[in-house]
């Protein structure tokens, strides 16, 4: 039961403070239980009383046809979920969350379906546009299924969604554009499909804090407004996407706690904007074809626990600054060109910190490369925007001098 009184209470976030929550039908653990949809209810439930009337029936009779719509639509329940999608009253059916606004269910209130939670229910079929009746509904919840095909245009009614959870099923076509006009969705979670082509840049624009577009086959440059993102977790890996990380990444946010671009298929530098990132946690590129020296202003991320830049063409020598950051964990440079780490970089050893800088070019050290791969440095022609401060470098002043830099470059 703990995962429905989990989504319960986030319902209960969601919804204003005097709504009334009907958990009806089991979520999470209930799915794919045998028996009814037994329910938590939370100031009242729909099951406890009488058949709504007036202006309340209009919006449960409309997900009523938009639910048997969409059941029309599900080739294979291997679980039985919609089995107890029968009748009516849709806050009885499993993976269906109601919700009454003014707290207290009587004839002049109108409850509506707030939510839809079938994960893992292993549920094969298509999207109806006809969901899209459920203006209420905060919560769409379908990781782990087997769905296909594209994501309804009429889903754009969607207006008070707010987390939309497709990952883990087989749908496919462009991106969803249609999630660009759903005004309040914070949380974006479509990983684990065969989406593909281009990601529009206004997706970095909107004011979600979690992006998920992992395991896709997204290609094209990222976006230059990447680093606009208010999201804290942005997460492109294994993707196609091509070209270099955008050189004015970090100076439009700071909040960015966690980007993972690995395994696809960057070039370029690792940019100075980088180490605006004063929250970031994990910062993973490996699996790219990133090249030149890494900037010292990494040396800024102190919050850093993950910092995995391993299979690249990087080269240069590991700086004392990025190697004495206080809160790393794991610091993954293998499969590179670097020739070198100083006195500090040894150190990570002795605070337990997982270090991996085999396969690279440096003298005296065991697993490196074959001296014939150390002749040619991948990337030597490579100029990199770096800021021409003294060491040690000062954080605090960094967006200055980088704001400084971008201007006085020649273009």
């Amino acid at each position: 039961m703990g995962k429905t009184w989990l989504l319960a209470f986030i319902l209960w976030q969601i919804i204003p403070t005097e709504a009334a929550i009907t958990v009806g039908g089991g979520v999470g653990i209930s799915i794919g239980n045998s028996g009814g949809g037994g329910g938590v209810w939370i100031g009242g439930g729909i099951n406890n009383s009488p058949t709504p009337s007036g202006p309340s029936v209009s919006k449960l009779s409309s997900a009523y046809t938009a639910l048997q719509a969409w059941k029309s639509a599900i080739t294979d329940d291997p679980m039985g979920i919609l089995k107890t999608w029968v009748g009516s009253d849709v806050c009885t059916y499993k993976g269906v969350f109601c919700a009454d606004p003014h707290g207290v269910m009587d004839s002049a209130s109108e409850p509506f379906v707030a939510g839809i939670d079938l994960n893992h229910a292993n549920l094969q079929g298509t999207l109806v546009g006809e969901l899209s009746v459920l203006s209420d509904i905060s919560i769409l919840h379908l990781n782990s299924n087997r769905f296909s095909g594209t994501v309804p245009d009429t889903f754009r009614d969607l207006s008070s969604l707010q987390e939309l959870d497709l990952s883990n099923n087989h749908f496919s076509g462009p991106f969803p554009t249609v999630t660009l006009y759903m005004p309040n969705l914070v949380y974006l979670d479509i990983r684990f499909n065969t989406f593909s082509g281009l990601v529009p840049e206004y997706l970095f624009n909107k004011r979600l804090d979690a992006i998920f577009l992992n395991n896709n086959q997204f290609e094209g440059e990222l976006p230059q407004n990447l680093g606009n993102s208010p999201a804290s977790v942005i997460n492109l890996a294994n993707n196609k996407f091509s070209g270099n990380i955008p050189a004015n990444f970090g100076f439009m946010s700071f909040k960015l706690k966690e980007i993972l671009l690995l395994n696809n298929q960057l070039t370029g530098c690792i940019p100075e904007g980088v180490g605006l990132f004063s929250e970031m946690q994990v910062f993973d590129v490996s699996r790219n074809s990133l090249m030149g020296h890494l900037p010292d202003t990494i040396s800024c991320l102190s919050d850093i626990e993950v910092l995995n830049l391993s299979y690249n063409k990087l080269s240069g020598v590991l700086p004392d600054l990025v190697c004495s950051l206080r809160s790393l964990v794991n610091f993954t440079v293998a499969y590179n060109f670097f020739s070198g780490f100083s006195q500090e970089c040894s150190k990570l050893f002795f605070r337990n910190v997982g270090f991996d800088f085999s396969l690279n070019c440096i003298p005296g050290r065991d697993l490196q490369r074959p001296k014939p791969e150390c002749s040619v440095i991948p990337g030597g022609g490579l100029s990199c925007l770096r800021i021409p401060s003294p060491q040690p470098l000062v954080c605090g002043a960094l967006l200055g001098n980088l704001e400084v830099n971008l201007t006085s470059s020649p273009p």
